[in-house]
């Protein structure tokens, strides 16, 4: 999976967003909405996914793995306080990807077989999510990311201008919410994402 720009979506995501944030060349779509109901976020899904498919980008449901299931997601992400990972990737089987957050060295270092990559930060404190937990900064990423062996996405308040930092400390990719969904030109945003991380 490249993972170079993760967008993970706002609630309330319209699908037109979604489709310019692939357009442009987002590599990896996570399907976020804390306020949809599970049977609107698998309609959503169900309608993204041939698109997603036709142009090769995974989709990413975060969280409910009933979703994820039902719609054969290529993935699914979860938060430290979304269960257990060995317990989700049994129920999970083999073939999706579980991507999993991590806030802290420890969570680095305690996290199971059965985790194909991590979303490690936030890097900085973001209104995208308003619960988040204590920033690591760029040194703070860059160690966490040299403790594991796993392909690692930089998250929280991380943009164009980061990008070389980010691929300094090892990164595989930005995930990226606002860069993308407050930009009066998501497509061109992607656009521009993805021409940095390819340059860089």
């Amino acid at each position: 999976m490249k993972l170079s720009v993760y967008f993970v979506t706002p609630d309330g995501v319209d699908d037109a967003l979604v489709l310019a944030a692939l357009r442009g060349g987002a590599s990896v779509v996570q399907l976020r909405d804390k306020t949809a109901s599970d049977a609107e976020m698998l309609a959503q899904a169900q309608r993204l996914l041939p698109h997603l498919r036709a142009a090769g980008v995974p989709l990413v449901i975060n969280d409910r793995i009933e979703v994820a299931l039902a719609c054969g997601a290529e993935g699914l992400h979860i938060g430290q306080s979304d269960g257990d990972p060995r317990q989700i990737r049994t129920l999970l089987g083999d073939g999706p990807l579980l991507g999993l957050s991590v806030e802290t060295e420890a969570h680095v270092a305690a996290v199971p077989a059965g985790v194909d990559y991590l979303g490690v930060g936030p890097v900085r404190a973001t209104a995208s999510k308003p619960d988040h937990a204590t920033p690591i900064g760029l040194d703070g990423l860059a160690r966490m990311v040299a403790a594991t062996r796993l392909p690692a996405v930089a998250i929280g308040g991380v943009g164009l201008a980061d990008i070389p930092a980010l691929k300094r400390a090892g990164c595989a990719g930005l995930a990226v919410v606002s860069a993308i969904s407050a930009a009066p030109d998501p497509e061109a945003a992607a656009r521009a994402l993805a021409e940095a991380w390819r340059a860089a």
